[in-house]
């Protein structure tokens, strides 16, 4: 039998001591109070800075901000991270979703446990050309997520390609800097002239940003031996996942932070599975990429055209399986249920006897029931990750892509 490293065990060892020490101790309740009123009243004087920005409205303006939006979206990273595994550039595709996922997580935490709000509107003119721009402006506004993801991914792509292609020409690594300041920039900017953040939310994004990928520069080469070769690790990241679902803090009102959080812990959780078992088969450094003649342009399009549609159809079967699954267990098990929007049936209703046993279980948790939509999103999002890595590249070597 493989043994339990013991830093695993201290790790989650410490992470459940800190959901039972923030829950006893309203850890996320006096964060707020000691931050919510001074964010809030810096986002309210703020309010004529983004009136003068916004005094130069122009339709090229709203179109080319928004477009650089949906380009830093969370929808955009979903369908370019797996481009990036089938093009053959599969270490850049794990550290960028492993990176993704934790400024999510960060950024998203930070947000609800502050729950300081967005600009006003009106008397703000807020621009929300998609349906995710819509969705994201009923988040809370500190820190900036666009800001925050764009200079960790912007940054740890630089760093990429200047260590991969061993750039060390001063003209060439200044360009590069420039090119990532730009964006950046835009970004930030776009954030505020669209009425979706403060200067102070964006500010607050870009110190984030740059101290979460200082730390992943330094550590991101451990993370990734750990998860090409290292032991134990699909159980641990699954009791990993499973915690983070409850570490995460409670917001002053709800938001779809939670479920974004929920459904990138989901493709972590299916992504590192996959890879875990997959890699010496399909995703280590001696696989063809594009534009090679092993991995010519047209091959590549012929695994995206076959690849995006099979994950999304992996991911409706998950989905459905969850939606039946999960409530039979948790009924099983005596844990008490909700559905928030999956199962119509459970929308107002409460699920589940609530033994003396499941009531010692969840003891530490103060909910009277929880929301099997979260296990639901959850599963789904791993099922998707994980034909990623593991089905799709089988299909890909089968039929000869």
């Amino acid at each position: 039998m493989e043994s339990i490293p013991i830093w695993q065990v201290l790790s989650i060892s410490a992470l459940l001591s800190w959901i039972i020490f923030s829950i006893y101790f309203k850890v996320t309740h006096k964060l707020r109070s000691l931050t919510q009123s001074w964010v809030t009243e810096q986002v309210i004087a703020e309010t004529p800075l983004i009136l003068q920005i916004q005094s130069f409205q122009h339709r090229f303006l709203d179109v080319f901000f928004s477009a650089l939006s949906c380009m830093v979206s969370v929808p955009f990273y979903t369908a370019f991270l797996p481009l990036l595994l089938w093009s053959g550039h599969c270490r850049l595709a794990r550290q960028m979703t492993l990176l993704m996922a934790f400024c999510d997580y960060i950024g998203n935490s930070i947000k609800d446990a502050v729950s300081a709000p967005r600009p006003s509107s009106p008397p703000i003119r807020r621009i929300t050309a998609t349906k995710d721009e819509e969705e994201n402006a009923l988040e809370y506004g500190l820190p900036s997520s666009h800001t925050l993801n764009t200079v960790c991914l912007a940054g740890y792509f630089l760093h990429y390609i200047l260590y991969s292609a061993k750039i060390s020409d001063t003209t060439e690594v200044l360009s590069g800097v420039t090119m990532a300041c730009l964006v950046v920039g835009f970004i930030g900017f776009g954030r505020i002239y669209l009425g979706m953040h403060s200067l102070i939310d964006v500010l607050a994004g870009l110190i984030l940003g740059l101290v979460i990928l200082g730390f992943w520069l330094l550590v991101h080469g451990y993370v990734d031996n750990f998860i090409v070769s290292g032991h134990n690790v699909a159980s641990f990241w699954a009791i990993l996942s499973f915690l983070l679902l409850f570490a995460y803090p409670t917001p002053e009102l709800p938001t779809p932070s939670f479920e974004y959080h929920t459904a990138f812990n989901g493709v972590v959780l299916g992504f590192v599975t996959g890879i875990q078992k997959t890699y010496l088969q399909f995703h280590h450094e001696g696989i063809p990429r594009i534009f090679t003649p092993q991995l010519s342009f047209q091959v590549f399009v012929a695994r995206v055209l076959i690849g995006i549609p099979t994950i999304l159809l992996v991911k409706f079967c998950c989905k459905t399986l969850a939606k039946r699954i999960l409530p039979m267990v948790a009924n099983t098990l005596g844990i008490p249920i909700r559905s928030s929007s999956y199962i119509p049936q459970l929308h107002s209703s409460v699920t589940g006897k609530e033994s003396d046993g499941s009531k010692k279980m969840f003891l530490f948790f103060p909910q009277d029931s929880f929301d099997v939509d979260t296990g639901i999103r959850l599963l789904q999002y791993a099922g998707l990750a994980w034909s990623v890595v593991d089905p799709i590249p089988s299909v890909f070597s089968h039929i000869g892509l």
